[in-house]
């Protein structure tokens, strides 16, 4: 690694785009950078980044590079996936069926919308598709402070900081990641390197699993939370198989405190996977 760094002057831009992209595996002329994709943002009135790595390749195409592998942002529910993990790992959480009862209290969105998915007994395959913060608030307290901290250390998610509440870390702002970072986070899962028992990544992957039809299968989450501004962050961060083919992938936006997060990052993603080919099974 000394010697790669030692001779960074000697090495083409786009290599040393490569090195930078930490969890890709890179060689001089795989990253491309598609400004075209900045028209889906555009549109949505947002500011963004997207990235999208194929597997059989290593191909990378990216929008807006200095953001994807730059700016940190807190996870949200993205954060989940980090959660499921380490609870399925530690016994906090005991499969995809485990059932954490409702606490009666009802929760509201930031909208005023009542959360009618999220007030009820729910399993953990459920919350993980409704995305339902207590569910996931009520694992982390359970799993504690300290045991937390230790898996976010082994994983070098982010910048691995819990800052406050045990159960809000990963929505305060205190917990921050790139996008470069989610995306190679998703892709380890996939392959199940992640420190984890395989079983623990397995069910992970299952309730990922949002589209499966003849064509492709879309694993993905979502999040959706607030910066320091009070700016609307949103993430999509997952892959796209097609023909057995996986594709890597993450997209964050920010946009206005109001915005409809929920219905723009899915247009967005929807929009560029078209755009780079997908949906209809060829490639």
């Amino acid at each position: 690694m000394k010697n790669m760094f030692d001779t960074r002057s000697k090495i083409s831009g786009s290599m040393f785009i490569c090195i930078m992209l930490v969890f890709t595996a890179c060689s001089p002329n795989n990253v491309t950078i598609d400004n075209s994709l900045g028209k889906y943002f555009d549109s949505a009135g947002v500011r963004g980044t997207f990235g999208i790595s194929d597997n059989g390749t290593g191909q990378f195409t990216i929008y807006n590079l200095q953001r994807f592998k730059d700016s940190s942002y807190l996870p949200a529910s993205t954060f989940k996936i980090v959660n499921s993990l380490i609870g399925i790992e530690t016994g906090r959480i005991s499969g995809e069926k485990m059932e954490i009862k409702w606490d009666g209290k009802v929760r509201t969105f930031p909208n005023g919308d009542t959360a009618f998915n999220w007030n009820k007994d729910l399993t953990m395959a459920e919350a993980f598709k409704v995305s339902a913060v207590p569910y996931y608030q009520e694992v982390a307290r359970r799993i504690g402070k300290d045991t937390m901290q230790l898996w976010l250390d082994s994983l070098k998610y982010g910048n691995h900081l819990i800052s406050g509440p045990i159960d809000m870390f990963w929505l305060n702002n205190s917990l921050k990641v790139t996008a470069d970072e989610q995306l190679g986070l998703v892709k380890r899962l996939y392959f199940s390197q992640l420190p984890f028992q395989k079983r623990t990544q397995d069910i992970v992957k299952k309730v990922m699993l949002q589209e499966d039809n003849a064509n492709y299968k879309l694993s993905y989450k979502t999040g959706a939370g607030y910066a320091e501004n009070g700016n609307a962050i949103g993430w999509v961060v997952g892959w796209i198989e097609e023909n057995r083919h996986p594709y890597f992938f993450a997209l964050n936006l920010e946009g206005p405190h109001n915005l409809n997060t929920s219905t723009v990052r899915m247009n967005i993603l929807k929009g560029i996977l078209k755009q780079q080919g997908f949906f209809e099974g060829k490639r």
